[in-house]
């Protein structure tokens, strides 16, 4: 099941302990994420909240008002952490833009913990907008990272771990409601105690991350050859002479080269690349994926499970709190099984296009029972029917066909994508992005429920069907393609059949490589890099 799929011949010590490690301590920062997008919905809904800011004395279009201000500055805010993560990290590097931004998140946390029914709601938007600001910041640098980091043949899982992270932040946000109603008397304590659990693993990035080391592709771009060198070598677990080193050090250096020639170096440079078509392309594909992902109506449910569940025609607090809390279950479950096995197996494609067909099937069945049975209405209180359990397991269903394809997909895919001059912006593109279409779809949910019903389903059906041919016919599988061979593969048409044809294209040129460097030391390095960056010019 664990079977690698690897461009060139990879010694054992590069699958080590710290690759892994690094991978996992720089996702704390999806467990914050994954935390905060799943908690806020469930606490919304605890009855202690509503007393104590006056939800009841609302009017309906006035409480779906409040709830989406409070839910949604918070991607307000991360669309513009993504963008400033661009300029920390392109000037202070990838770890120390992860300590500056848990650090603004942390300040955030806190302040929301300063509200209360005399202050008003002020406290909480506000330290959700800091929030939002740190996890979009985050968003943008821990795929990046990774990527850096990983060897190819793992870069799927590894990125992975990011997505997994989320998820049992997602799990921890989802249960941690439902625990706090069977255990907890209403009172403000309860409320707060899920506003405070957001510490927890932020307070674990901003340790973690004085011990993970600075990404050996950045440094080299630096020009810190020293420094990347050293940091490379530990992380591979390997001495600088050895072969895998003096060839991963030969790429990284003509991609670097190769970015100088027709990117240049400088902060506004890949501002400028834009104008080139090929690389506008790849941003655009990058911004595409997120806005299918977003209109498969994940975070509609994420954000407002309760109000989902109720349309469905689960009645009361505690049982809407117990169907989101096996939703997360389900979410987690799922993911591992994805960043294990199908991520770096089957490839990003095939999961994109099986997931989003599954999961608009799923759709369509919960739409139409919704508009068939009535439910939700409040005019079905005699429990659920045999066509309600049958909405529910489709729901499941739907889980289970979403998780793992366009849940952690994109994020791998930009994460992979774009070159190493471009990577940190494209990134910051891909995470803005996302917390854009995340904030409309935050925003707008509860209007939606209110004025199209189960039309809503229908809505996020459609929207799945048309992502099949837009990842079928513009997306190619990028599975096991080293970062600085993307350029190519996106040259390459028609795009189902660029990946076979570049890996055996890599596999021709690694044994070339090795017939011709064998035996040699770190000092082949250089005569290497002349000779591909001739090649380029």
């Amino acid at each position: 099941m664990l079977a690698l799929v690897e461009d060139r011949p990879t010694p054992k010590a590069v699958y080590n302990w710290r690759v892994y490690t690094a991978a996992a301590i720089a996702s704390f920062a999806s467990c914050m994420i994954g935390y905060d997008s799943a908690f806020i919905g469930t606490t919304l809904a605890l009855d202690s909240f509503s007393d104590e800011f006056k939800f009841k004395e609302m009017s309906a279009d006035h409480l779906a008002l409040v709830k989406a201000n409070i839910v949604s500055v918070y991607q307000a805010g991360a669309f513009f952490g993504s963008f400033g993560a661009y300029a920390s990290s392109y000037y202070l590097g990838r770890r120390k833009s992860l300590l500056i931004w848990v650090t603004v998140f942390i300040l955030g946390a806190g302040l929301m913990l300063g509200a209360n029914g005399q202050r008003g709601l002020g406290l909480i938007i506000g330290g959700r907008v800091l929030a939002g600001l740190g996890v979009g910041g985050a968003s943008n640098m821990v795929p990046i990272y990774i990527s850096e980091l990983a060897p190819p043949a793992v870069r799927g899982r590894l990125v992975g771990i990011y997505e997994l992270g989320w998820q049992l932040g997602g799990l921890v946000g989802f249960w941690i409601n439902y625990g706090l109603t069977q255990t907890m008397a209403p009172s403000h304590k309860q409320w707060l105690i899920p506003f405070a659990i957001q510490l927890v693993p932020a307070g674990c990035l901003l340790l973690g991350a004085l011990w993970i080391k600075e990404s050996p592709r950045w440094l080299f771009a630096k020009g810190k050859r020293e420094q990347a060198l050293k940091n490379l070598c530990w992380i591979r677990n390997l001495p600088a002479d050895d072969l895998y080193i003096v060839e991963e050090v030969a790429a990284i250096d003509a991609q670097i080269e190769h970015d100088r020639i027709h990117v240049g170096a400088g902060f506004w440079k890949p501002f400028a690349a834009l104008k080139q078509r090929k690389v506008l392309w790849r941003f655009f594909l990058g911004g595409m994926l997120f806005l299918w992902q977003n209109g498969s109506g994940i975070n509609a449910i994420n954000y407002y499970s309760p109000t989902v569940f109720k349309s469905i025609g689960i009645t009361g607090t505690s049982t809407g709190f117990l169907t989101t809390g096996i939703f997360g279950v389900v979410k987690c479950v799922v993911t591992v099984i994805w960043l294990l096995y199908l991520i770096d197996r089957l490839g990003r494609r095939k999961l994109l296009m099986v997931g989003a067909a599954g999961g608009s099937f799923c759709m369509w069945f919960i739409g139409a029972y919704i508009k068939v049975a009535n439910a939700g209405t409040g005019k079905n209180t005699g429990g659920l029917s045999s066509g309600g359990i049958a909405a529910i397991f489709f729901f499941y269903l739907w889980t289970a066909f979403y998780t793992p394809s366009w849940n952690g997909t994109p994020w791998v895919i930009n994460s992979e994508m774009f070159s190493q001059n471009t990577r940190s912006l494209g990134q910051a593109s891909a995470a803005a992005n996302n917390w854009f279409w995340n904030f409309i779809i935050s925003r707008f949910t509860p209007q939606m429920f209110l004025t199209m019903g189960y039309g809503v389903y229908f809505f996020f059906a459609s929207l799945m069907i048309l992502s099949i041919p837009f990842v079928y016919f513009l997306i190619p599988e990028t599975k096991s393609i080293p970062l600085e061979r993307m350029d190519e593969l996106f040259e390459i048409k028609p795009v189902s059949k660029a990946h076979g044809e570049l890996m055996q294209k890599l596999r021709d040129e690694e044994a070339e490589f090795r017939h011709d460097v064998e035996g040699a030391g770190l000092t082949m390095e250089k005569t290497k890099n002349e000779e591909r960056v001739e090649d380029i010019v």
